[in-house]
């Protein structure tokens, strides 16, 4: 088959790892069976500055894909070395009581590093792809973000070459949850959200993963159509639901499990709240809840001043395969909306890995947001609200007696199956033809 020639812009990328490289990757990997081949430009692994690494990725990568890795210049190296991490995330969502180091970091990078602090990429990102248009006669391009950076390389090759530009933007730009902690200046803030009008008004195309975000962006400008938007929401990979081994049902154990990140904002406090009552009036059943990832410190240091120490069981971050296999062992699966403005078109990547592994979810989160209606849609749940204590205890409840019965509180559907990312790299590619 001759294949398309796209070009693909992402700064996350293998063996970076996070729910960042998830969505890109998955659409590189399903390109080539729908007609494109794939050309990536990335950062030299090397040199970019990851929240985590998970080199099981890099099987995810076709062989049809060529991938060219640049310079970049990283101010989170200086960072780095100051606070004594090695990897850092782009928000500093986890920085639950900062110090004055961190603090000035912020600042200086909301009003030195416009619009992110991968800002040091877009020239080295933008030569190299000049370079691949030229000599490959590429005439698509997709940039991913965040880091928005990506999309500003996206801008300077519509400007340079005319070319048909898809912008692909997973999360909010200026009205991400953690902005107003970069304490930008007037005139920042003001260059950020020109540089965001300037992305939505010129690229061809604009994917995105939910209406709500569809909304917030296109209140941007009046000179935005809307018909350039098109809403791919995350999904799930079946191949990293396939050779699962089924979990061993002797055991007494009933285990709650959470993955990613989960700071202040978040505030799950209703869900330890009546989950203590639960194992309280259960002392036969071994109930753990289990985080995998990077939960806030203070956080965890709640629910040991619960008394519930010996219920909880906190995991470092692992590779995103084995993150799926302790989905796989769990009984029932906890999400947390954050609690934050435009809360209800927060639809987090690992929602799709959990609808996919077949565990009951409870969500905690507006009842009317985009996530919430998927776990309905999916007959996979049930999200509460922060101020409904009674609905939530009464449902945890009834979990846990109903699994003393069945053993499992698995979902017997496959309503969850539209979401899939080879389904979802079909209709992007849908798209792309119409160039």
């Amino acid at each position: 088959m001759n294949l398309k020639k796209i070009l693909v812009i992402s700064y996350y990328w293998p063996p970076g790892g996070g729910a960042g490289v998830q969505r890109i990757l998955k659409f590189v990997k399903y390109f080539p069976e729908n007609g494109f081949q794939p050309f990536v430009v990335t950062v030299d692994e090397e040199k970019a500055s990851y929240p985590v690494i998970d080199k099981s990725l890099n099987a995810e990568v076709p062989h049809e894909a060529e991938v060219i890795r640049t310079g970049t210049f990283e101010p989170f190296d200086i960072y780095s070395k100051l606070i004594g991490k090695k990897s850092i995330p782009t928000g500093f969502s986890n920085e639950t009581d900062p110090g004055m180091i961190q603090k000035l970091s912020r600042f200086i990078r909301g009003n030195f590093f416009i619009p992110d602090a991968r800002k040091g990429w877009i020239k080295f990102a933008f030569t190299e792809a000049c370079k691949l248009i030229e000599k490959e006669k590429i005439d698509i391009v997709i940039t991913t973000s965040p880091p928005h950076s990506a999309q500003l390389v996206g801008l300077k090759l519509k400007k340079k070459y005319k070319i048909n530009w898809i912008a692909d933007l997973r999360d909010p730009w200026t009205d991400i949850y953690y902005y107003k902690e970069f304490k930008h200046l007037p005139f920042a803030e003001k260059l950020d959200k020109k540089y965001e009008r300037l992305v939505l008004e010129n690229a061809d195309k604009i994917i995105t993963v939910s209406n709500d975000l569809k909304r917030m962006f296109l209140q941007k400008s009046d000179s935005i159509d809307e018909k350039k938007f098109t809403i791919i929401p995350n999904g799930f990979d079946e191949d990293d639901f396939k050779n699962l081994k089924k979990p061993d049902k002797t055991q007494n154990d009933f285990i709650i499990s959470y993955t990613g990140t989960l700071a202040e904002s978040y505030n799950p406090q209703i869900f330890f709240d009546e989950l203590k009552k639960v194992v309280t009036e259960n002392p036969e059943i071994n109930i753990k809840l289990r985080f995998i990832g990077s939960p806030a410190d203070s956080m965890m240091n709640r629910i040991r001043e619960m008394s519930m120490s010996s219920n909880l069981e906190v995991i470092p971050t692992v590779s995103h395969e084995r993150s799926v296999e302790y989905l796989n062992e769990s009984t029932l699966l906890l999400l947390v909306i954050p609690e934050v403005k435009n809360d209800k078109g927060i639809l987090t990547g690992k929602l799709f890995e959990y609808l996919a592994s077949g565990k009951t979810i409870v969500c905690i989160g507006p009842e009317d947001g985009e996530a919430a209606a998927f776990i309905s849609e999916c007959k996979a749940g049930k999200t509460f609200e922060r101020n409904d204590e009674y609905g939530l205890s009464e449902y945890l409840s009834g979990l846990v007696q109903y699994w003393k019965v069945k053993g499992d509180l698995n979902i017997e559907n496959d309503l969850y199956k539209k979401y899939s990312r080879r389904s979802q790299t079909k209709y992007l590619c849908e798209v792309l033809k119409c160039f």
